[in-house]
């Protein structure tokens, strides 16, 4: 399995993804400091705490990797079915499901992988560019941020799981466009905010989420040995 995803990787230049996720943070970091810009000139309140920029940090993150996740999904799979380059894969002495299963593990991966990294290096940025410009009048402290990991580490993990339902869309008639589309809904879906509350602070929403994403993905291809491309 871990020979497949390798090769997968290699295949599909997995480098090139990451100086993507990475120009993605920066986009991030710049959206939030317009807000922040924004919001000082407006003179609102909403936006004056860590807490508030924490979060919003989190939604875009969660958000942007969502989206980043069924990219990854439409170019991996659904492209290879679309045009049939799949059989190619097919033709070679490796089961179907293990082909399959290494490309997904590839997508979940590497969502979770660029969700944990993106927080953090966001957050550290943001911290450390706010504290010496005194942007915020509140002050971050280490305890505040050590107590994030726990919610950092589960917004991985569901929202990495939470990428895969796209899959379902699109594998309906090969569609990327249906793949990205679905994604895009699901993630604004749960990371609509509302008076600083959105879907996704509902606990058993993600995970509910995260379970339907890997149920999407098993379900997809359990009988992929028997199907004819």
């Amino acid at each position: 399995m871990l020979n497949l995803m390798r090769l997968e990787m290699k295949k599909y230049h997995i480098g090139s993804y990451i100086k993507r996720a990475i120009f993605a943070d920066f986009v991030i970091l710049a959206v939030i400091f317009m807000l922040l810009f924004i919001t000082k000139v407006e003179g609102d309140q909403d936006f004056r705490t860590y807490q508030t920029a924490f979060g919003l940090i989190d939604t875009f993150v969660r958000v942007v990797f969502i989206i980043f996740g069924s990219v990854l999904i439409a170019k991996f799979i659904i492209g290879e079915f679309k045009y049939k380059t799949i059989t190619v894969a097919f033709m070679y002495p490796i089961n179907r499901k293990k082909l399959i299963a290494s490309k997904l593990g590839i997508v979940v991966l590497f969502t979770f992988s660029a969700i944990i990294f993106s927080t953090i290096f966001i957050t550290a940025i943001f911290s450390v560019v706010s504290s010496y410009f005194q942007l915020l009048p509140d002050v971050v402290t280490l305890s505040s941020v050590i107590q994030r990991i726990p919610a950092v580490v589960m917004n991985a993990v569901s929202a990495s799981c939470i990428a895969l339902i796209p899959l379902y869309f699109g594998m309906r008639k090969y569609s990327i466009p249906a793949t990205i589309v679905s994604s895009i809904l699901i993630a604004m879906i749960v990371s609509s905010n509302s008076g600083n509350f959105t879907l996704y602070d509902i606990i058993f929403i993600p995970i509910t989420l995260a379970i339907i994403g890997i149920s999407v993905a098993y379900l997809s291809f359990r009988n992929i040995e028997k199907v004819d491309i």
